[in-house]
């Protein structure tokens, strides 16, 4: 069948089983959105307010789902505009695949208009990228570049067109995708066994969980894991909702903003068995002094990770939810009552608190999961309001917490939030957002409100850059450089001009009514909730400084803050 590059664009799309795309047309993409809108009924476009919220769109779509996220950009600023989105689905290891069309062969070096080297530009930020200048070879590159951003340690992968090739006809047939195989080659028996015997050998295990675990759906195998061998498990970012929050042997997160009892269970424990993380200095504090009195067994798909940032005593190639199957066959249940008590009597010391006699951060989100019962999505913006997010919010499953962990992608949230809600309708999608990382870009509320996407945003209102003054106060003498927003931005009129319903809350008992109204509406919602500039993120770590020196508020003055 003699097609042209853009009708084998669309043809492999459907091939790849592929019904939702996030993008913004443009010159060079034109012959591609020409053949889009032929398909309207079989590949549903989301037109987004920037190119930026349709990467991030693709991305929350992506992590929600387990499918692959699409989206598309023209030439030039388009394609640059991606950027960002990318690079946030490369540190997080989330498959994507974006589609940018450049300018025609002849005019490629040239400084033609619009024209940029995208593929140069993101070769460090993806998993793999191509250029594809003759339609001969568009269909094949299409089709490897959904297989790489499945398979092994999944990520973004770029493929860029040249105008003339989306015009230009080649032959196309229909090829089935090929299956998806998790990676075994590289689990070793030696391995395995040398895991079997350090397990054994432990008093006190401590398992971590990270994306890893996530994306290899592997919650069913950490669970059976944790249980037979009777250890307390921590996350990372990432790793929320693998074990199930309710969890007795569930600690909480584990780093700088991470609970007491994971921190200082991990530096006492003997075995730390890492599964799925990549040790981030988030997670890990000061490497030195990080789980000292512990031997590492790590477990990760991408032998690149190991022994990278933390020294491991054995480790384990693989997928996560392949080598925890074999693993789970060949361990006995084994009780270890000395060791869980002792960390469980630890959560009953150290739990998280906040202050109650204000409207809090930790108050909304505690409320929210209450009234949802800790079944809805929640994606997140970036700092204190994701750290209270993830503290505060009990995760029941995976893929329920989206939110942009290795870049710290600031305006992440908004459009991760509609491509999770367009890829999961039956489910409450919540985007949880600082007043800072809102501004970034709230212009996608338009977005939501075009295709009637039924979001609730809620902005905690501090008019700081909350974080970051936390910082300053704590670490760098209260001089509160440039984080004092004073905004004149009225949310919740911002909203009703933009076609959403807005709410502002100012105090503790107006949460719940609202939040209920808000979820019961079925449209797009604002909230804005107004807390102190003052409400900080707790347990904290300092930085460069070892997890088991972890302290809370209670701690401030011991610490030499007051």
């Amino acid at each position: 069948m003699l097609l042209t590059g853009a009708e084998i664009v669309i043809e492999c799309l459907k091939e790849q089983g592929v019904d939702t795309v996030f993008g913004y047309p443009g010159g060079t993409i034109l012959n591609i959105y020409d053949e889009l809108y032929k398909h309207a009924d079989e590949i549903t476009h989301y037109l987004t307010s920037h190119e930026q919220g349709a990467s991030h769109a693709a991305d929350g779509y992506a992590r929600s789902t387990g499918k692959v996220g699409v989206c598309m950009a023209t030439s030039g600023p388009g394609s640059t505009n991606l950027v960002t989105g990318i690079a946030t689905a490369y540190m997080d290891s989330v498959p994507l695949v974006a589609i940018t069309a450049n300018v025609s062969r002849n005019l490629l070096g040239k400084d033609a208009f619009q024209e940029i080297d995208i593929v140069g530009v993101t070769m460090p930020i993806t998993k793999h990228n191509f250029i594809v200048k003759d339609v001969k070879d568009l269909a094949k590159t299409l089709r490897k570049a959904f297989q790489i951003a499945q398979s092994g340690r999944k990520g973004p992968v770029l493929v860029d067109i040249t105008k003339d090739a989306t015009a230009n006809k080649a032959e196309y047939t229909y090829k089935k995708p090929l299956e998806i195989i998790r990676s075994t080659e590289n689990i070793l028996e030696e391995d395995i066994e040398n895991a079997l015997r350090m397990i054994q050998k432990s008093k006190k295990p401590f398992i971590l969980v990270g994306g890893g675990a996530t994306s290899s759906d592997a919650a069913e195998e950490v669970r059976e894991f944790a249980a037979k061998i009777s250890a307390p498990v921590c996350d990372t970012l990432m790793g929320k909702g693998v074990m199930d929050g309710n969890d007795p042997l569930y600690t909480g997160m584990l780093g700088m903003h991470g609970t007491k009892t994971s921190n200082l269970g991990v530096s006492e424990c003997d075995l730390l068995i890492a599964i799925g993380v990549r040790f981030s200095d988030r997670v890990v504090g000061n490497s030195k002094g990080f789980a000292r009195h512990a031997k590492i067994l790590q477990i990760d798909v991408d032998r690149a990770e190991i022994n990278k940032n933390i020294k491991t005593a054995s480790s384990i190639t693989g997928d996560v939810k392949e080598v925890l199957s074999i693993l789970n066959k060949k361990i006995e249940y084994t009780s270890r009552d000395e060791w869980t008590n002792h960390i469980l009597d630890m959560k009953e010391e150290f739990p998280l608190k906040y202050r109650e006699d204000i409207l809090t951060g930790p108050y909304i989100i505690e409320t929210l999961c209450k009234i949802t019962e800790g079944d809805a999505i929640i994606t997140t913006e970036v700092g204190q309001n994701q750290m209270w997010a993830a503290q505060y919010y009990t995760y029941k499953h995976p893929h329920t917490l989206i939110t942009s962990g290795g870049l710290g992608t600031m305006g992440f949230g908004l459009g991760a939030c509609i491509g999770a809600k367009v890829g999961n309708m039956d489910k409450p999608v919540i985007n949880i957002a600082g007043d800072g990382c809102f501004r970034m870009n709230m212009n996608e509320l338009a977005t939501a409100t075009r295709y009637d996407i039924p979001i609730v945003q809620v902005v905690i209102n501090n008019s700081v850059l909350g974080m970051v003054r936390q910082w300053q106060n704590l670490f760098y003498g209260k001089r509160y450089s440039c984080t004092t927003l004073e905004d004149k931005v009225d949310f919740v009129k911002l909203a009703e001009a933009m076609g959403a319903k807005g709410y502002r809350v100012t105090k503790r008992e107006e949460v719940e009514p609202v939040l209920r109204k808000a979820l019961a509406l079925n449209e797009p919602v604002l909230i804005e909730c107004q807390i102190d500039p003052d409400d900080k993120v707790f347990p904290m770590v300092a930085p460069n400084t070892a997890i088991s020196e972890v302290f809370a508020e209670e701690d401030l003055e011991a610490k030499g803050f007051k």
